[in-house]
């Protein structure tokens, strides 16, 4: 876990915006990383995985543990629900439906805590209104991103998977 644990982190440093508009709203694909631990270890080994990895990024982030905490809410909601499925059913037929609901899920989820920790913590009492502005960006992003994340994951799993079942 250790080894995923440090690609996730290393792969989230390269972090791009996805809307010039909404510059503060940046994609990587660090996340890749944890929801294969989810599906290879389980849920709560993908979650201690992101845990670990949003604490290393405090002392040298830009959010004071604020985004942090934002992305441990969000991951959570996103390998939850594929990582939890994927102990029960496995297969490409449960797999893809699981990561599908898991992005409207983390999608819906995103909206209240940028709402409520992102936007007020960063933007004090001007907070509501920046956020009626943005909303749209941020469903849209967290669409693009949970889509790119579900696809990237479906992609290497197997090959993942085959190297570790060689150890």
């Amino acid at each position: 876990m250790a080894v995923f644990t440090a690609l996730a982190y290393v792969v989230s440093i390269f972090d791009f915006p996805v809307f010039p508009a909404a510059s503060f709203l940046k994609l990587d694909f660090g996340n890749v990383f944890i929801m294969l631990i989810g599906f290879l270890y389980g849920p709560v080994e993908g979650i201690i995985v992101c845990v670990v990895k949003e604490v290393i990024h405090i002392p040298l982030g830009t959010t004071g543990g604020v985004g942090e905490l934002a992305n441990i809410i969000s991951t959570t909601s996103f390998v939850l629900i594929p990582a939890t499925v994927y102990r029960f059913r496995k297969g490409l037929k449960t797999v893809i439906p699981s990561l599908a609901i898991a992005v409207i899920f983390s999608t819906a989820v995103n909206l209240p805590v940028n709402r409520f920790i992102n936007f007020p913590l960063f933007m004090g009492g001007g907070a509501a209104e920046a956020f009626a502005g943005f909303w749209k960006y941020i469903v849209f992003f967290n669409l693009i991103k949970g889509a790119s994340i579900a696809l990237i994951t479906c992609v290497l799993y197997k090959h993942v998977s085959r190297l570790l079942n060689k150890f």
